[in-house]
C-alpha cells in the first residue's frame, strides 16, 4: 500500500507540544499572559537583525498594519508582482488604494528593478516585493529604484524564512517585512504572522493600530483601528518551532535538493534557482516545464493526481483572477508572468516527506515528461 504524499504540512515534536502545554496551563495571568508572544517577537527580531517585531494573527494582517502605518490610502498606488498569493496584495484593497501589477524575472520569478520602474507613476507610494517560493530578487537594484523615486520598499518574506541575499537574511530589506506562520509554512502557529520594523515611530504606530487604537494597558481608545493581536498559546508554538529553525529550513532545502538531483538529467525544466550570492530557504519547490516538453500547468494538474500524486499550480497571474478581472491588460503588460504561470507547478513540500516519497513523486514526473 502506498503512503499518501501530502503537499504541505508542519513538523511538530513532543518538545513543541510541551511548550504549548506550558502556555495553556500557565500563560493566562499577569506578566505570563503575553510571555510567549513577547519572547517570540524579541528573538525573531534579533535573528533577522531588526529592532522591532509585532506578531499578528496572520501575514495578511501584518501587511495591512504596515500599509496603514505608512499612511497608504485611497488615491495611492502600490506596485506588486503579477504572480503571488492574493494575501500579498489584499491589504492594498483594504486601504482603498490601487494595486499596480508588474512583471516578474524569468529566472527567479520575483519583481525586477526594471519592471518596478516601468510601473511607477506620480501616485506610486510603495512597492511590495515578494520573495517567491524562497527565491530572492536583486534587492540592491530594487532599492536604488525605490530611493530614486522616494517610494517605500516593503518585503513580503512570507515564503522566504531561511533565505539570504548576499549574506543578509530575508526579512531585513525595506521599511518593513512580513512573515507567515500558516499551517503550510516552514514554522507554524496554525495561522500567524510577524511584522519586522527598524523605525521606532513606525513601530509604535503599528503597535497602536494592532489593538483597537489604544496604548498598552490603556482602556482609552483614541482611534477606531484593528484587532490584530496574537495570543499566547499560538505564540508558544511559534517560539517552540523557531528554536528548531535550522533543522526545519534544512529539511526544506533537503527537499529542493532531492528533487533537483532526481530530475537533473531531464533538460528544459527549471526549479528554484540558487545563484552564488543567494541561499534559498525553499519553502516550496516550484517546477516550470520548458516549452519543448509540451506539458503545461493544466496538463500536470490533470495527470499527476491520476498517479496518486498531489500537485498545486504555480501562482496564477492575479490580474487574471475574477477578484481583479484585468487579464487583457495583464497579458500585455506582464507577459513573462503569464507565460511562467502557464507552465509551472508546485511540488510537495511537507516536512514529513521521505526519500521514498521523493523517489515516487520524481518517477511520476518522469512518466509525465516521457523520461521514465
Amino acid at each position: 500500500m502506498k503512503n499518501e504524499i501530502y503537499m504541505a504540512g508542519p513538523s511538530v515534536t513532543k518538545e513543541d507540544s510541551e511548550i504549548v502545554m506550558d502556555a495553556l496551563q500557565n500563560g493566562w495571568y499577569g506578566k505570563n499572559a503575553y510571555y510567549y508572544v513577547e519572547t517570540f517577537e524579541r528573538e525573531f527580531a534579533d535573528y533577522h537583525d531588526r529592532k522591532y517585531a509585532l506578531m499578528t494573527p496572520n501575514c495578511t494582517t501584518a501587511l495591512h498594519l504596515l500599509l496603514d502605518g505608512l499612511g497608504i490610502s485611497e488615491g495611492d498606488e502600490v506596485i506588486a508582482p503579477e504572480c503571488t498569493w492574493i494575501g500579498s496584495v489584499a491589504c492594498i484593497s483594504y486601504q482603498r488604494a490601487t494595486t499596480v501589477f508588474a512583471d516578474i524575472d524569468p529566472v527567479n520569478w520575483c519583481l525586477t528593478a526594471a519592471s518596478i520602474e516601468a510601473a511607477i507613476s506620480p501616485k506610486t507610494k510603495a512597492v511590495i516585493v515578494v520573495d517567491l517560493y524562497g527565491n530572492m530578487p536583486d534587492y540592491d537594484e530594487i532599492k536604488k529604484v525605490c530611493d530614486k523615486n522616494n517610494i517605500y520598499m516593503i518585503e513580503d518574506s512570507a515564503e522566504s524564512l531561511g533565505s539570504t541575499y548576499k549574506n543578509v537574511k530575508a526579512g531585513k530589506f525595506g521599511v518593513g517585512s512580513v512573515f507567515s506562520f500558516h499551517r503550510t509554512k516552514t514554522i507554524t502557529t496554525g495561522e500567524g504572522g510577524m511584522l519586522l520594523i527598524d523605525d521606532e515611530d513606525l513601530f509604535q504606530r503599528c503597535k497602536f493600530l494592532r489593538d483597537h487604537g489604544r496604548q498598552p494597558g490603556s482602556y482609552f481608545n483614541t482611534e477606531v483601528t484593528f484587532k490584530y493581536m496574537p495570543f499566547n498559546v499560538q505564540a508558544a508554538l511559534g517560539y517552540a518551532q523557531f528554536k528548531r529553525i535550522n533543522e526545519l529550513v534544512g529539511k526544506k532545502r533537503w527537499i529542493l535538493k532531492g528533487f533537483k538531483e532526481r530530475l537533473s538529467d531531464i533538460p528544459d525544466i527549471k526549479m528554484n534557482p540558487e545563484p552564488e550570492h543567494i541561499i534559498n530557504g525553499a519553502w516550496a519547490t516550484a517546477l516550470v516545464f520548458g516549452v519543448s516538453h509540451g506539458v503545461t500547468r493544466d496538463i500536470a494538474l490533470e495527470e499527476l493526481p491520476k498517479l496518486d500524486l498531489p500537485v498545486r499550480p504555480f501562482f496564477y497571474p492575479l490580474s487574471s483572477l475574477p477578484a481583479f478581472n484585468d487579464e487583457k491588460s495583464g497579458r500585455v503588460n506582464n507577459p513573462i508572468a503569464y507565460d511562467i504561470s502557464s507552465r509551472g507547478i508546485n511540488l510537495p513540500c511537507a516536512l514529513n516527506l521521505t526519500e521514498f516519497d521523493l523517489d515516487r513523486y520524481s518517477e511520476g514526473l518522469r512518466t509525465l515528461l516521457g523520461f521514465s
